[in-house]
């Protein structure tokens, strides 16, 4: 069993990047309407291509630190096995993406390339 960090609130702001593929679009989309209602959140575009670090569909749910216990806690329970992605903003992207990730479902690779200084 590997070992999984579980979502620490120690930033005032978070995206959460739901993921999801041809098959599960609908159930995604319904999931994103009804967190940004359920918890008067912006949710981003249904991205159906790859977009940023992500190597998969995504679409992107902003949200602070007064709503991340209720919200991650939600996500985790509603997801029906999808992979999400929740990482603080904290102003450095690289950092964000990966000492401040933390994962629902099992983890995917993000390209963090376009994270990293040009030579």
């Amino acid at each position: 069993m590997k070992d999984v960090k579980r979502p620490v609130n120690s930033h005032k702001a978070y995206h959460a990047h739901i993921y999801f593929e041809k098959e599960t679009l609908s159930f995604a989309t319904s999931l994103c309407e009804q967190a940004g209602q359920t918890f008067g959140l912006k949710v981003g575009r249904i991205h159906q291509k790859t977009i940023g670090p992500h190597p998969k569909w995504s679409c992107q749910i902003t949200f602070g630190a007064q709503h991340f216990n209720e919200f991650v806690t939600w996500l985790d329970l509603n997801r029906d096995g999808l992979t999400i992605l929740i990482h603080a903003l904290s102003g450095n992207d690289l950092e964000d993406h990966t000492l401040y990730a933390y994962w629902l479902g099992d983890s995917v690779v993000l390209d963090l390339s376009m994270f990293e200084p040009s030579e």
